[in-house]
């Protein structure tokens, strides 16, 4: 990796700071109060700057040689005694000097592309270690959406500085040098052109700054879009179900439209710059002649043309410090963006505790805690000991503090006061367990080597081993981005299972056993956390609301109020007169019950454990009186639930100090039990989920260019290209006109102004042309990043969820980012420049050619090697822009992956694996990128070796036909021979950067091509306003498959759901219960049969008119950022009362109520201002105001606790009494009282009626229910 920029610590007791390079073996240093992203970036790469600089005076000296040699070859054509030899060596000369200057030059522009490719590598390395070390603060501060940016954008923008900086001292140098040689050549009229100069130089300073603004405010409008659209990819799925697709479309194109108009605003002031650029040069020139002739002097060929020559030199550094000044004023924003971001507030490190013979694993001493520096402090007065070896429960009621607590103990929320020591390493299950886009092996072994024996154990105690044999590739294969194709159950197993495998000291577990079934749960607390299992030597930290269990640990933390109220052992804290002693007495009989359950087992073991059956559940009352302190309303289901049926039950008498090894019967039993009511999507015949990113090969087809033009215009297209042409027309024909002038030494004074006064007007029509052809591009240019822009936004959410089931979400946002980014601003000034370009070399082959035809006969052959030359390169050129735009994708995966991941990477302290790792993949992106540099410079050589060329060969032939050539044609011809090298050189990159840039049309036009779903309305066949109006649901020989090459799913599905009945779905996992969710909301089309909704197939209908009539609640509560009430009803189709009706029977309302700006107050990114239970319940208020005659219930209570559970379905009944309801089970309990419950197994209705008839037929379904110790009664 390139030299990786550090930044500046916040302590303010802390004066310096490294900045580390890894080419040098010196640190730099900083003063803290000057921190500053431009300083660093000088200091590590001035050395190679200030080098290129060397390089490129070394050139500009080179340059000036030209002009002299032009004047001594007009001499030679003037004056006829002069021996024509002269003039060959003037000729040869013009050669050799060109070519030596190009050698410089190449190597200048070598070292000025490397080291800014080393300065954007440095600055993605740096954002992306900052991630790690950011605290709560800056993660409020900065979203997903703008760490992007700035890694996109803003970088590039430092990129494209740092390519041309030099020019900001190099242009005022060539000017200076260029007027000093004018004053030499034609005396103090130059003062009257030096004038003029010094005119323009506030009126570009003035349009420097605007376009200063504009950019700052452009940036502004691109975070808000990106941050959204890294929303919407990650909730795809909400917006699909709940066909919210056109609101978010029109918020992002409310964005969208203000970006765009301050990109025509700047594009606009950049024309008005442009002409003004344009015309300074022609007016120094004008007003120089001017003045010279009026004070009564001849305008020579010779003086005429070496000055064209001094004013094209002054021409090219002017036509670059505009475009370098912009490119600082964009630079500055990002600088300025980059050194915030830089200079957030960081975590505070944890201490490790250095006194190894310390009893204790964690110790917190008088510790308080806040989120932030304005907020209350969430955790107070906080003091206690872990010790070594041991296993500490942490319970409270909901908002207590506990994952608070955790986040204390892992450094990741601020300390106010106190002290936390940590002796050990540490493993961490997060409550939302973090899942990374690799094999379900990788994912336990994380950054771990493989052991087989270890890994075996591991799993085999997490209870993945059946899923691991469901699965196509087994543990090889792919799970996909976030575990998008696991349960949430399944997921949490997987976090376990990777923390057990790391083998650390110290164990922390957020609530790790909610998302799991009770029969599951309890497997894993045997054989993982509990005293016999695989960590029972390990210090363990269980965040929990199940009472179960609570008596086999050897230490409870009760948090009460932000605060720890009691703390001890189950026996102690019983025995206490506390609330939690209280609490004990209430549920007295279930804790009763578990006790003995485990106490069991405990004592008997290596013996049969008797199954326990029969237990009646019966619906708990979810209040408690408010004298208890702590709420464990409705964990007695816990208690209950929590028993599995295990037969034959024998362990080996063997040494559990090291592991549990348990018989075959055990094994078998367990693994049948524990594959029981997940779901999961299994995609079966290859062990890759995620597709792999392609690029094109050869040529850009022409339809991508049609596209763009079509997207800017035809009309537009050829009135961009008419001013160009006219623009170029005008500059030739004053050049002309000049050679015309200086030719005719006998002018009178009428015929001298009229030569002026001509080619004033000429100029001036120059001007102009090119500023309305610049006006052109400007209206074009936005009409196309508009078009392009929302064909894409609406195609890829009008895409299939099989796409973003495949495609990493880093691969779309770079379509949205990096590709729309340079459809804005690189494309447009690319097409200028090439456009231009191709005109002046039009043009100058048209002079020369007229001047001496036999030039032709050079010509052809040099065209020919020119041809040749630039098709290679461009081939190349193109694969290579296409292969660092496919690498280019991994690194923001991985940046995605690492933010949602960053608290668990921290509690590992893997830090450095993760950034060594983003810096591979960084290195793996350049690898394409420095080959384009070196091609670069391999086609420059060429291209101005063929230009020199054409420049000796227009003044060979001069000087051979000097008897029938007038001094100024020979002026014109070898001044523009003399341009014709820049001009090659610069339209080879321009068409080579307009075809590597046209790739960004082309990915973005392959993402519009994508294949999308069913259409959203039929007009011709819409249902009624009040459909379905009853809620009966039919489906008839339904199949299902996810893949034309994939099994069924679903298999001749068949079953009636009778208006306004309740219906359960249970299986185990793989049966399809999810499947037939999916079908509902035609997520995934039927391979055959129908689905029929008040008698209405709605495979006929759109899918807005399907999925707004029916509503679902999802196993995962997605928020997204903006108003409370935007994420209730996007669409506004409701007023403010109902919006507070639905949210008191939500119970939110007090919460509401107390919040700045109520309905309007701010959801921040993901809902992170929102716990995880009053998110869900933002998901039902929006279902109690959709109101809708189908409710389907997708494991919907799965992630939240009993309280917020029973809460949840407790509303159900009352609000959608009506209505009918599908509910795919998580907990049995919760569909006992259903009329109907269908038993799904491998894609089939294996049962079909009523709980209590189903229990008495001891099915399946009996089965199930015995298992987590259930009857119908």
């Amino acid at each position: 990796s390139s030299p990786i920029v550090e930044k500046i610590l916040k302590q303010k007791d802390e004066e310096k700071k490294e900045f580390r390079n890894p080419d040098s073996p010196k640190s730099i240093k900083f003063h803290k109060y000057k921190p500053s992203v431009s300083k660093a970036l000088f200091k590590t790469c001035g050395k190679p700057y200030l080098v290129g600089s060397f390089m490129k005076i070394l050139y500009d000296c080179t340059l000036f040689v030209q002009p002299w040699l032009l004047g001594k070859t007009i001499e030679v054509i003037q004056n006829r005694n002069i021996d024509s030899k002269l003039g060959y060596l003037y000729a040869s000369m013009l050669f050799v000097t060109g070519l030596v200057g190009s050698i410089i030059l190449q190597q200048y522009f070598h070292i000025s592309f490397v080291t800014s490719i080393r300065v954007r590598s440095s600055l993605l390395t740096a954002v992306y270690k900052k991630v790690f070390r950011l605290n709560n603060f800056g993660r409020v501060d900065f979203t997903v959406g703008e760490m992007v940016n700035l890694m996109t954008v803003d970088t590039q923008k430092c990129y494209d500085l740092l390519t041309y900086l030099n020019v900001l001292w190099s242009g005022p140098f060539q000017i200076i040098v260029s007027f000093v040689y004018l004053y030499l050549l034609m005396g103090w009229s130059i003062l009257a052109g030096f004038g003029v100069l010094l005119f323009f130089i506030p009126i570009s300073s003035c349009f420097s700054t605007f376009e200063k603004k504009f950019q700052a405010k452009q940036m502004v409008f691109k975070d808000r879009r990106s941050k959204f659209m890294n929303e919407i990819l990650a909730g795809i799925n909400i917006l699909k179900l709940y066909s919210w697709e056109d609101s978010f479309i029109a918020n992002i194109l409310r964005i969208r439209n203000g970006e765009l108009k301050l990109i025509k605003k700047a594009m606009l002031l950049q024309a008005n710059h442009g002409f003004a650029l344009t015309l300074a040069p022609f007016l120094v020139s004008f007003l120089t002649f001017l003045v010279y002739v009026m004070l009564g002097n001849n305008l020579t060929a010779e003086k005429a043309f070496v000055a064209i020559s001094l004013f094209n030199i002054i021409r090219f550094p002017l036509f670059l410090l505009p475009m370098v000044i912009a490119n600082i004023a964009q630079f500055r924003v990002s600088a300025k963006r980059l050194s915030k971001f830089l200079k957030s507030e960081e975590l505070e490190p944890v201490l490790e505790s250095d006194d190894i013979n310390s009893k204790n694993a964690i110790e917190i001493c008088n510790g308080t805690f806040k989120w932030s520096d304005t907020g209350d402090a969430i955790l107070q007065n906080i003091s206690l000991k872990i010790p070594c070896g041991s296993l500490t429960a942490i319970v409270g009621q909901v908002g207590s503090g506990k994952s608070s607590l955790v986040s204390a103990i892992l450094g990741e929320i601020k300390k106010v006061s106190g002290e936390v020591l940590v002796k050990d390493s540490i493993s961490y299950v997060s409550q939302q367990p973090w899942i990374q886009n690799r094999s379900f092996r990788d994912n336990i072994t994380f950054v771990s080597d493989y052991e087989s024996n270890r890994y075996n154990k591991v799993v085999d105690a997490c209870a993945l081993k059946p899923d691991i044999n469901s699965l196509p590739g087994g543990d090889r294969t792919e799970i996909g981005e976030k575990g998008i194709n696991l349960s949430g159950g399944q997921k949490q197993r997987i976090s376990i299972a990777r923390a057990v495998y790391h083998n650390s000291e110290i164990y922390i577990m957020d609530d790790p056993l909610s998302a799991v079934d009770a029969h599951v749960g309890k497997h894993i607390f045997d054989q993982v956390i509990g005293s016999n299992g695989l960590l029972n030597k390990k210090t363990r930290i269980l965040v929990t609301h199940n009472l179960t269990y609570l008596p086999l640990v050897d230490q409870i933390i009760v948090l009460s109020d932000n605060k720890i109220s009691e703390c001890g052992s189950y026996e102690e804290l019983k025995n206490n007169a506390g609330a939690f002693a209280e609490f004990l007495k209430t549920f007295h009989h279930e804790v009763k019950n578990d006790e003995e359950t485990y106490s069991n087992e405990l004592e008997y073991e290596g013996n049969e454990v008797n199954a326990i059956e029969g237990l009646n559940v019966e619906i708990i009352d979810n209040k408690i009186e408010p004298e208890h302190a702590l709420s464990f309303t409705n964990l007695a289901y816990a208690s209950n639930s929590c028993v599995s049926v295990f037969e034959d039950l024998k362990n080996d008498e063997t040494d559990k100090n090291d592991e549990i090894d348990e018989n075959e019967l055990y094994k078998k039993e367990a693994q049948q039990i524990l594959a029981r009511h997940e779901k999961t999507v299994l995609l079966k015949g290859s062990e890759v989920l995620i597709t792999q990113e392609v690029s094109e090969t050869g040529k850009v087809k022409r339809s991508v260019y049609l596209t763009y033009s079509k997207s800017i215009s035809i009309l537009l297209t050829i009135l961009f290209l008419f001013f160009g042409l006219m623009s170029e027309g005008f500059s030739l024909y004053s050049r002309i006109w000049l050679a015309e002038w200086s030719s005719n030494r006998n002018a009178s004074n009428h015929q001298r102004d009229l030569y002026l006064g001509i080619y004033g007007a000429l100029g001036v029509s120059q001007g102009l042309s090119a500023m309305l052809q610049a006006v052109v591009l400007c209206f074009g240019v936005v009409r196309a990043s508009k078009a392009l822009h929302n064909n894409l936004l609406k195609n890829v959410l009008r895409s299939p969820m099989s796409f973003f089931e495949t495609t990493p979400m880093g691969r779309i946002v770079n379509r949205f980012s990096k590709d729309i980014n340079l459809i804005d601003e690189s494309i447009p000034k690319t097409i200028k420049s090439f456009v231009s370009c191709f005109f002046t070399l039009c043009g100058t082959v048209f002079i020369i050619s007229y001047t001496t035809p036999i030039f032709l006969a050079a010509f052809v052959p040099i065209g020919v090697a020119y041809f040749f030359t630039q098709r290679f390169y461009v081939a190349s050129s193109r694969q290579l822009q296409r292969i660092e735009s496919v690498r280019r994708s991994p690194i923001y995966n991985h940046f995605f992956e690492s933010i949602n991941g960053a608290s668990t990477i921290r509690a590992y302290r893997l830090n450095d694996e993760f950034i060594s790792e983003n810096e591979s993949k960084i290195d793996f992106s350049q690898e394409a990128s420095f080959p384009m540099v070196c091609s670069n410079r391999w086609l420059a050589m060429r291209l101005e070796t063929c230009g020199h060329l054409i420049t000796f060969f227009a003044a060979l032939f001069s000087i051979i036909q000097r008897g029938n050539l007038s001094p100024g044609m020979v002026g014109l011809s070898i001044s523009y021979a003399l341009q014709i090298t820049q001009t090659l050189n610069w339209l080879v990159r321009m068409s080579s950067e307009l075809e590597t840039n046209i790739v960004s049309v082309e990915r973005v036009k392959e993402y519009i091509d994508l294949p999308s779903e069913a259409a959203a309305v039929i007009h011709d066949s819409r249902p009624q306003n009040d459909w379905p109006s009853a809620g009966a649901i039919m489906f008839q020989n339904f199949c299902l498959r996810y893949r034309k090459d994939l099994d069924l799913v679903l298999k001749n599905i068949t079953f009636n759901v009778e208006p306004s009945s309740k219906v359960g779905l249970v299986g185990r996992t793989g049966a399809g219960k999810s499947s037939i969710a999916n079908a509902l909301f035609r997520i995934i089309e039927p391979a055959s049969g129908s689905i029929l909704i008040d008698n209405v197939d709605i495979s006929t209908i759109g899918l807005h008119d399907l999925r707004s009539r029916i509503t679902i609640i999802p196993q995962d509560p997605v928020l997204f950022s903006g108003t409370l009430r935007f994420n209730i009803d996007p669409f506004n189709q409701f007023d403010d009362a109902e919006i507070w009706r639905v949210l008191e029977i939500s119970n939110l309302k007090s919460h509401v109520s107390s919040l700045e700006g109520g309905l309007l107050h701010e959801i921040l990114e993901g809902g992170k201002n929102l716990s995880v239970g009053q998110r869900q319940l933002v998901c039902l208020a929006r279902a109690v105001l959709r109101k809708s005659k189908i409710l389907v219930l997708d494991e919907a209570t799965s992630s939240v606790d009993l309280e917020t559970d029973a809460f949840i379905q407790e509303v159900i009944r009352k609000e959608f009494k009506s209505s009918t309801v599908l509910c795919i089970a998580h907990r049995l309990n919760t569909i006992l009282d259903y009329d109907k419950i269908i038993v799904l197994s491998h894609g089939e209705i294996i049962e079909y009626d009523s709980p209590k008839i189903l229990f008495q037929q001891q099915g399946e379904f009996y089965k199930m229910m015995k298992d987590a110790g259930l009857s119908a009664e």
